[in-house]
């Protein structure tokens, strides 16, 4: 036998930045949409909402088409809906985005439409929520499912990846009240349950990946821990809270908007390309040929 072999662990190169795009805009815009369609009782818009939603969720899928390399391949990613959750993405994508474009020509007052659409604009905001929600969950089992990553496979990270679209979504509704209307008053404090529930989801995902993940990884993740906090969580819940107690909320609520979107996409940034460390291994003895050993 010969002397331990080891293979450290080393940042993984097949998910850059473009990746990234996806699990950042495809959250934040399924998130948005969920948003969207509960806010339509309240007479706010949903064409606004909605076409942004849909620039997101269309531009992180062409940022992983870029990637691919060789684009025609790309076809290839619809053929494994029994083992595959990128599959099943791909193929909730089109039903998706047909469905929030419907409901964006429409509910758009651009051109009048001779008759009355305010029903079926609900109807179809909420198939477009559903739909939203169900490529949102998509997303959080392929980084799940990538074994060879502890910072991925942990399990709780997927109530990491589901809460921080629906916080970014409401983060983005918040922002369109600057150049749309006041956003309903549930909305704010929506956010801060939501901004509550991303802070323990994180803090419990970042403690399981610390007790079984490289130390790289693990630092990764703890260096922007305390920013994510401060500037996600309590600088975000503090101009909520303004925005509910002021006369005039737009400005607080936009401020805590952006707070909510700018630190979900650093935070899913983060764990996609800096804390995606693989396992590494060791062999504690390695067999020589022709030689016995015990």
């Amino acid at each position: 036998m010969t002397a331990t072999v080891r293979g450290a662990p080393r940042l993984q190169r097949s998910w850059d930045s473009r990746a990234a795009c996806n699990f950042i805009c495809g959250g934040a815009g399924t998130g948005l949409l969920l948003a969207a369609a509960a806010a339509l009782p309240s007479g706010w818009p949903y064409a606004p909402a909605g076409v942004l939603a849909f620039a997101l969720i269309g531009f992180g899928l062409w940022m992983v088409w870029l990637e691919i390399g060789r684009p025609l391949r790309a076809l290839n990613v619809f053929f494994h809906p029994q083992t595959s959750w990128m599959t099943r993405e791909a193929l909730l994508a089109l039903p998706l985005l047909i469905i929030v474009g419907a409901a964006i020509l429409l509910d758009q007052r651009i051109v009048p439409l001779p008759f009355k659409t305010h029903g079926t604009v609900i109807d179809l905001a909420w198939a477009g929520a559903v739909l939203g929600l169900a490529f949102l969950y998509c997303q959080a089992r392929i980084l799940t499912a990538s074994k060879g990553v502890p910072a991925w496979r942990e399990p709780s990270l997927q109530s990491v990846i589901v809460i921080t679209g629906i916080t970014e979504g409401l983060g983005l509704l918040l922002l369109l009240g600057l150049a749309v209307a006041t956003p309903p008053s549930w909305v704010f404090a929506a956010g801060l349950v939501a901004l509550a529930a991303r802070a323990g989801a994180w803090e419990y995902y970042r403690r399981r990946v610390a007790a079984g993940a490289p130390a790289t990884a693990t630092a990764a993740l703890n260096r922007i821990s305390s920013p994510v906090h401060l500037l996600g969580h309590v600088l975000a819940a503090v101009l909520l809270i303004v925005a509910l107690i002021t006369p005039t909320p737009v400005l607080p609520a936009a401020g805590a908007g952006l707070a909510l979107v700018a630190v979900g996409a650093w935070l899913k940034f983060t764990v996609v390309t800096r804390a995606a460390f693989t396992q590494g291994f060791a062999i504690p003895f390695l067999p020589v040929r022709g030689r016995a050993g015990s």
